[in-house]
């Protein structure tokens, strides 16, 4: 995650030069909505009216927490090995979309909502202004009846973030034509107040206590190993190069599961990771630590990666770099990896981008596993914004397969259950058109006393089933202990 991120290419909201804090009255408050309200009327449209400050050193998840609702939406991101976190919480505007133009879709309810925003305050600090905090599934489609549509977008009610030291607050609000301005002023300085002296509510006890745990039931879905014998066997017959399997994992406790409780368990084992949680607002959570950067943009640049092949890690230092060094020198795993690097200059070159990466992948090396990775950077071309980045390279290799199309079809068919938001991709836009994504793996669907685990594999030429199933099991495993299950 980056702290500060920016990009020309957006349409620019309206920035008032009114300063929140020193005008922090409620009659000035009520003055400042007094005049979105006349702006609404002049207009014939809501203004999305946000007001950023700065206030004293929070931890969001802390916070989120504090004030967890499982009938609310909430979205957090956070990347602790670089001290940066953002949470948000209620949604005052939101759409959801789906099909092949559900990026577009996206980008053109951004573009919709910034036209008529109106921001006060610390708007160009790190995390200042308001957010736009975005999931979409790994498929285009979703059957009805899944926790989480094709793709949802929304801006928070209130959100705050931390960038190394400094913490920013921000109260977004919907200011109608007809909007009733002191119930609105009383929301927003009461907001504002409590986030200036924020006090975190008494810690609950734990949900799961130790008898909870001792009944936690287990349960796998299918044959993981006979799909990977069938995929090998398409693979072979020139069905496709790459396909990814995933498998799930039921864990079934006798007490309700806390999304974010368990989510600071993942932070803790995996700072190098994104941690995340998005929230539903009927009570489903999907959290994970993924280690997957899909996109991000910042100044300008956008920073991808090729990630894929994967290698436990050692006991020791000298098993350790054993197990590195045979990772990048197996043909398998460098095969694999290559697959998504190609796939990215294939995928953003017709954009223009000029990509820069070196010559040979590096590790990447986490509490549980390693991996190979290519850092990729470009120079953003003008009129491309980071949606149109991400309407190409989603779903990457690393999560799908090569070719796209071939491999999206045999997972349907292998994998036997709805991947919804496993493998999709998570993230958040500024307005000024920056932002960052992940893909959400290492990841569970958490929905009362049942956490639904992901895990897959990437299968070429030279995968063996029975090698597959034991990678799998490694992430499962990192993810249980994490989660204490």
């Amino acid at each position: 995650m980056g702290a500060e991120n920016d990009s020309e290419n957006d349409p620019a909201m309206t920035i008032l030069p009114i300063d929140p804090v020193a005008n922090a009255t409620p009659e000035a408050l009520r003055g400042f909505l007094a005049t979105c309200r006349t702006a609404a009327q002049r207009d014939g449209h809501a203004k999305l009216v946000s007001i950023s400050i700065a206030v004293d050193a929070l931890d969001p998840l802390a916070v989120l927490e504090s004030i967890f609702e499982p009938d609310e939406p909430h979205f957090y991101a956070e990347r602790v090995s670089l001290d940066t976190a953002i949470a948000g919480a209620e949604a005052v505007v939101a759409t959801d979309a789906h099909g092949p133009e559900r990026f577009a879709a996206a980008q053109r309810f951004i573009d919709e909502t910034l036209a008529h925003t109106i921001a006060v305050g610390e708007v160009e600090a790190a995390f200042g202004g308001p957010h736009f905090f975005a999931a979409f599934a790994f498929e285009n489609e979703l059957a009805p009846g899944e926790p989480f549509p094709a793709a949802r977008v929304f801006v928070p009610r209130w959100q705050v973030a931390r960038a190394g030291s400094g913490t920013t607050a921000v109260a977004n609000l919907l200011v109608t034509p007809d909007a009733p301005l002191e119930l609105l002023a009383e929301k927003v300085w009461r907001a504002h107040g409590k986030f200036r002296t924020f006090e975190y509510a008494a810690p609950e006890p734990p949900t799961q206590t130790a008898d909870a745990r001792a009944t936690l039931k287990v349960t796998d879905q299918g044959d993981y190993p006979a799909a990977v014998a069938q995929a090998i066997a398409r693979i072979a017959a020139g069905e496709f190069s790459k396909i990814v399997l995933a498998r799930t994992r039921t864990v079934q406790a006798s007490e309700p599961l806390h999304p974010l409780q368990m989510l600071n368990q993942l932070r803790q084992r995996f700072p190098e990771c994104h941690a995340f949680s998005i929230a539903n607002g009927r009570g489903q959570s999907f959290i994970g630590a993924t280690p997957e950067r899909l996109a991000r943009v910042s100044r300008g640049a956008l920073e991808t990666e090729a990630l894929a092949g994967s290698a436990p890690r050692g006991a020791s230092a000298t098993e350790d770099a054993r197990l590195g060094a045979e990772l990048l020198r197996s043909d398998k795993d460098r095969r694999e990896q290559r697959l998504v690097l190609d796939s990215i200059q294939r995928r953003l070159t017709p954009l223009g981008f000029a990509l820069e990466f070196p010559a040979e992948p590096i590790l990447k090396k986490l509490a549980n596993v390693q991996h190979l990775l290519t850092p990729v950077r470009a120079v953003l071309p003008p009129h491309v914004r980071l949606l149109d980045v991400l309407a190409q390279l989603h779903p990457t290799p690393a999560v799908g397969g090569s070719p796209r199309a071939a491999a999206i079809a045999g997972i349907r068919q292998l994998e036997g259950f709805s991947r919804g938001l496993y493998a999709g991709a998570i993230g958040w836009i500024n307005a000024r058109g920056g932002g960052e994504f992940f893909v959400g793996l290492r990841s569970a669907l958490v929905d009362g006393c049942t956490a639904r685990l992901f895990a897959g594999a990437g299968i070429v030429a030279g995968s063996a089933p029975e090698k597959e199933r034991a990678e799998t099991e490694l992430k499962f495993r990192a993810m249980q202990e994490a989660l204490k299950l």
